[in-house]
């Protein structure tokens, strides 16, 4: 995949409850020295990446760049950007949301280094106002390229939400909870 291929895809996925998406690996053997992490928003564990999303039910809108490179993080339009490592053992992910039925899962383009080491980058915005929606830019927005696995990173952290998610502690202490 060149830089010319990056392909963007919009997509909905359903949340019954829990306020979390989903993208995983369509092979979820093979994960056993695959080390679980998290920062704020996401969390990956053998290949399976869990989203918390900006409202507890409803449809959730995604934009998912796969790209060769990095592509660059959306500072102007996110409140809040994390980005973490993962492990795809068979190049290919698919999304879906929390459901009390069989999930729907959504195919992604194939990832463009097929099994191996990628970053993933998740954009959130609007996380404090439960699903507010402004000019049609999609709340949750994920880039995914290939890369080494490094350390979680806090790119860009604005939001109460993400304070909270990114130290539960000192987020209750700072407010006398």
């Amino acid at each position: 995949m060149s830089n010319d291929e990056t392909r963007t895809v919009r997509l909905t996925v359903e949340v019954a409850d829990c306020g979390i998406a989903g993208l995983q690996d369509k092979e979820l053997d093979g994960y056993a020295d695959t080390p679980a992490q998290s920062v704020g928003f996401i969390e990956v564990e053998k290949g399976c990446v869990t989203l918390h999303i900006t409202h507890q039910w409803g449809p959730a809108d995604f934009a998912v760049t796969i790209a060769d490179r990095d592509p660059g993080a959306d500072l102007a339009t996110y409140e809040d950007i994390v980005e973490i490592g993962y492990v795809s053992m068979s190049g290919e992910v698919e999304m879906s949301g929390f459901t009390f039925d069989e999930a729907v899962m959504h195919p992604l383009p194939p990832l463009p280094a097929g099994p191996g080491t990628y970053r993933i980058r998740y954009h959130v915005k609007d996380m404090d106002w439960e699903g507010a929606r402004d000019g049609g830019v999609d709340n949750h927005y994920l880039q995914i390229w290939p890369a080494p696995l490094e350390d979680p990173v806090v790119v860009k952290a604005t939001s109460d939400m993400s304070e909270y998610f990114l130290d539960r502690e000192n987020f209750k202490r700072a407010r006398g909870l």
